[in-house]
């Protein structure tokens, strides 16, 4: 069954507590939290205590997507904020297995994104490290931008090697995410969905969601 993480950067801040409750009810599994710092990406959202606040109001699964500088220095932060896998960029690593093993010895799950310019090579060596390989179908930084097909051919790699070993991996993919962009994904091999704006500014949020988990 694919898993579907609606992204809260597309959520309605003044009402954030409500927008969480609407996905928790229509059936999400996870909840992804986009954390960027206004200096790897261009954006500035929320935090630890951000994440913290939303913890007390919320059952689901935090996917934390950290798209920041330096994150090894914000692991222990965000963990003790309440998130379940915090997912670190390759490209923001100098010695990416030491930051993964950190992660795993706060007792949560580890991550690794790759920006629409990485290949599935360049993923491939930590795999074994891993619980989620985070594919950006989109420059990260926006919500609302247009789905970037190049990263499903690598994908279908990293579905080909993860089944081929019988990794415990899941792929998850985020950006542009839609009802039209969504099968190709899935056929790809990925089994997250991250959605944002298919979700939020959707006319009826529970039927979008309630849809990409019935794909």
């Amino acid at each position: 069954m694919v898993i579907i993480a609606p992204s809260i950067l597309s959520a309605d801040f003044a009402e954030l507590q409500q927008d969480i409750a609407l996905a928790e009810k229509a059936g999400a599994q996870w909840l992804h939290l986009d954390i960027m710092d206004g200096h790897f990406v261009p954006n500035l959202t929320i935090g630890p205590v951000v994440v913290a606040a939303i913890r007390t109001h919320a059952k689901l699964f935090f996917d934390a997507h950290l798209m920041i500088e330096n994150p090894e220095k914000y692991l222990a932060a965000f963990a003790e904020a309440g998130a379940d896998l915090i997912c670190v960029h390759l490209e923001t690593l100098k010695d990416p297995v030491k930051v993964l093993r950190q992660i795993k010895a706060l007792g949560k799950k580890a991550g690794l994104a790759v920006n629409p310019d990485k290949k599935f090579a360049d993923l491939q060596p930590y795999l074994p490290e891993l619980d989620l390989a985070l594919f950006m179908s989109v420059w990260p930084g926006f919500a609302g931008q247009k789905f970037i097909a190049d990263c499903l051919p690598e994908i279908a790699k990293c579905r080909a090697y993860i089944t081929d070993r019988r990794l415990p991996v899941d792929i998850e993919i985020d950006g542009g995410i839609n009802r039209a962009t969504a099968p190709a994904a899935i056929d790809a091999g990925v089994n997250v969905l991250v959605a944002g704006s298919a979700i939020y500014k959707a006319a009826d949020p529970s039927a979008e969601i309630q849809h990409f988990i019935s794909l």
